[in-house]
C-alpha cells in the first residue's frame, strides 16, 4: 500500500559514503579529494593518514565508512576496492561581519561543503594489470 522502494543508484559492485556540512571551503576540500581519486582504497588511506591538510582526517573517515559499507552491506572484497569517485559539493555559507575603520563592516564568509566518496570493486582483468 505504501510507496515503492527507491531503486539503487549505484552499481552492484559499488558502495558510497557521504559527509555533509564539513567546515571547509569546497575548493580546499576538492584538493584533498583529488589526491585519492582513482587510487586503491588502502593506498588512498595511507596517503590521507600522512597528509598535512587539516581536512584530510575527515576525508579519511568518509573513505573508511565507504569501505565498511562495501564490506558489511554489499559483501565486497576489501582488498579489491578502488576509489571510483570522490566529489565535492557546496553547502551553506555562514556570513559574519568584522568591524573595520570609520564605522564600516566587512563581510566574512565561512563556507561549508559536502563530500561523497564512492568505492568500486575492480574486476579481475584490471587486477592483473
Amino acid at each position: 500500500m505504501g510507496k515503492e522502494n527507491n531503486p539503487r543508484r549505484l552499481g552492484e559492485t559499488e558502495a558510497q559514503a557521504v559527509l555533509r556540512n564539513l567546515r571547509v571551503s569546497p575548493q580546499k576540500l576538492n584538493l584533498v579529494a583529488q589526491m585519492i581519486r582513482g587510487k586503491a582504497a588502502n593506498k588512498a588511506l595511507a596517503e590521507l593518514t600522512f597528509s598535512n591538510r587539516r581536512i584530510a582526517q575527515d576525508v579519511k573517515k568518509a573513505l573508511q565508512s565507504a569501505i565498511a559499507n562495501a564490506e558489511n552491506n554489499h559483501q565486497l572484497d576489501v582488498d579489491k576496492l578502488v576509489v571510483a569517485e570522490a566529489f565535492v559539493g557546496r553547502s551553506m555559507v555562514m556570513k559574519r561581519f568584522h568591524a573595520r575603520a570609520r564605522g564600516r563592516g566587512a563581510r566574512i564568509e565561512k563556507p561549508f561543503s559536502h563530500l561523497t566518496v564512492i568505492v568500486r570493486e575492480r574486476a579481475d582483468k584490471q587486477e592483473a594489470a
